[in-house]
């Protein structure tokens, strides 16, 4: 990436996961991207030929695509300075003492192997361009449950990702999602038999640790009819003064009656472009939920969707971004009213500090399709100084009359008042500006389990603080 006058401002900070470790690889590309470069990264997974040809499709549509021209500026990108592929194991491991010191002691570091003794029924952890780690309770096996990288999942069930893989979104959809499809590696496949409930969160952890890196994770989730899953992912990076490219492409495929909860704590270093696209579909019934909290990264733009195509479907997005010095947040949620008596729910709070912005940038559509549909937006965002700033960028397009639409919006500027009111109390301006944000973000907060709340609510102290404990 090229150097940018605020890289310094952006590493002023103490950040929990920003330490690096030597780097441990067994292959690692030349930078830049070519077709050989899509070619080598095939061959070494010993892929099928139609997932190479899929591969050189993508790329040659990402050769063709231009930056979008609006939002964020990504002009900063070069992508002829980004390594696409490094793998740093030469198999992934099912024991955590297998593990390369190195990769062992960051997940220890960030805390996943006590995660999965506690309150997990899975664990994937992805260090670089693959997973190197996997476990599954072996009761959620015998039902049925696949829980794997997305690279053994083309190996081993070719006809579920054949069926589902790049039909959400195709690589046409934008640049990234066909940067993504050229070059996809790791990631998660999650498949979930009919009528079975998963009651544990499945996680992944994604941890970048190269210097201008391109990880491009690539996650499928099929829900079967009556099924339940909550899927949760956290991401880590070091800091380092050169930026890195994160961008991921997610699929979910929500069956009849089916309910799907994709749970998202980021927490990248401010070196980082997070650009990703997520995508869902809600058949008759089914319910499909994001929550999204994002925090750190240089540059995030995400708006996960839900395309609601069957009779009853609903919608559900909970989304928090708090951008501090140089990080901009563009956020925000797509939902598509496409059956009858279909439902959703934007529920969005954004917090700018530090010279930070962040932007609600969503849509919700009813088509002519959608009798009787319903949504509801409410988008507040709170502004903790007056060097940062917030926008809002709500869409709607209505083809129906019978269509129930409510939008709410609120801007709150912190005023001296509430913070010497705290202060005078004996609590540190730093503490009193956590204590409002993780008020103003409770509506949310409740909503995750209490162990991911606990790190959110802690997430939020270090930004607030800018120091660790």
């Amino acid at each position: 990436m090229k150097d940018t006058k605020n890289q310094k401002q952006s590493l002023d900070f103490d950040y929990s996961f920003g330490f690096s470790m030597p780097e441990v690889s067994t292959h690692k590309s030349d930078r830049g991207l070519t077709r050989k470069t899509v070619e080598d990264i095939s061959r070494i997974k010993k892929e099928p030929a139609w997932m190479k040809e899929f591969r050189l499709r993508s790329y040659d549509i990402f050769k063709k695509k231009k930056l979008p021209s609006w939002g964020p500026d990504l002009s900063a990108i070069d992508f002829n300075d980004i390594t696409y592929f490094l793998k740093a194991t030469k198999d992934r491991s099912d024991s955590w003492e297998a593990l390369p010191d190195e990769i062992k002691e960051t997940y220890d570091r960030i805390g996943v192997p006590e995660a999965e003794k506690k309150y997990l029924s899975g664990v994937s952890a992805q260090y670089e361009s693959e997973v190197v780690y996997e476990s599954m309770n072996r009761e959620l096996e015998k039902l049925g449950v696949i829980f794997c990288d997305m690279d053994t999942a083309v190996r081993k069930h070719p006809e579920l990702v054949q069926k589902y893989f790049g039909t959400l979104i195709p690589p046409q959809d934008n640049m990234f999602a066909a940067l993504n499809s050229a070059v996809w590696s790791g990631g998660s496949f999650v498949y979930v038999p009919k009528g079975v409930k998963v009651q544990l969160p499945l996680q992944a952890y994604f941890r970048i640790n190269a210097e201008r890196f391109g990880q491009f994770e690539r996650t499928l989730i099929i829900a079967e009819e009556g099924s339940f899953v909550h899927y949760t992912e956290g991401c880590t990076a070091p800091i380092y003064s050169t930026d890195s490219l994160h961008a991921a492409v997610v699929e979910v495929f929500v069956h009849q009656g089916a309910r799907v909860r994709y749970t998202t704590v980021q927490n990248w270093s401010n070196n980082i472009y997070n650009l990703v696209t997520k995508r869902a579909r809600a058949e008759t019934q089914a319910i499909m939920e994001w929550v999204d909290c994002n925090i750190g990264s240089k540059v995030t733009m995400k708006y996960p969707s839900v395309y609601l195509v069957g009779e009853g479907a609903h919608g559900d997005m909970l989304s928090i971004a708090l951008a501090s010095t140089g990080q901009c947040q563009d956020a925000g949620s797509k939902m598509y009213h496409l059956a009858p008596r279909t439902t959703s729910r934007i529920l969005s709070k954004s917090i700018s500090k530090g010279g930070g912005q962040t932007s609600y940038r969503g849509l919700v559509h009813i088509g002519k399709n959608a009798r009787h549909a319903k949504t509801n937006v409410t988008c507040d965002a709170m502004i903790l100084d007056a060097s940062s700033r917030s926008d809002t960028y709500p869409t709607m397009t209505i083809d129906r009359n019978d269509a129930v639409v409510e939008h709410e919006a609120t801007v709150e500027k912190v005023g001296e008042e509430k913070i010497f009111s705290l202060e005078s109390r004996g609590v540190p301006r730093s503490d009193a500006e956590g204590l409002l944000v993780n008020g103003f973000i409770e509506p949310i907060s409740k909503e995750i389990p209490l162990e991911y709340s606990i790190e959110l609510n802690r997430l939020i102290h270090f930004e607030m603080t800018k120091k660790v404990g």
